[in-house]
């Protein structure tokens, strides 16, 4: 099961789909496997970087979450620079809460640096709370 926050060939990269219309299509993913990436979402909203009052799933800077059917889950992620002061403690925050949800039986965290993060990625929620609009 794979979730990407990348624009589908349709879109404007200018409006990113973060209501994860792929995880709606996708037929393959059993009831459990949703339940558990709900709950990665629910972990990866509690993340945040502490220059930016904004958690890192609404910033964008989730790019995939993929589940396999042993429930190890892989998350592809960027940060907002490859400056940014929390590039060696975020990543590893990331993976150690999602690798203590029930029923994870172990997590890793990529970061990635194509495509470069922008605002762009940001849900329009985000941006309102930075204003943003």
């Amino acid at each position: 099961m794979t979730e990407t926050n990348e624009p589908k060939a349709t879109e404007s990269p200018d409006t990113p789909d973060r209501n994860d219309s792929a995880e709606k299509n996708d037929t393959s993913e059993t009831g459990a496997s949703k339940d558990l990436k709900s709950k990665v979402i629910e972990v990866l909203e509690t993340c945040f970087d502490p220059e930016i009052p904004v958690n890192i799933y609404e910033l964008g800077l989730i790019y995939d979450i993929d589940i396999d059917d042993a429930a190890v889950v892989a998350i592809q992620m960027t940060l907002t620079s490859p400056a940014c002061p929390v590039a060696g403690t975020l990543p590893p925050e990331v993976e150690n809460k999602v690798k203590n949800i029930e029923g994870v039986s172990s997590a890793k965290v990529e970061v990635v640096w194509e495509p470069s993060w922008t605002p762009e990625r940001m849900t329009e929620a985000a941006r309102l709370q930075l204003g943003m609009f």
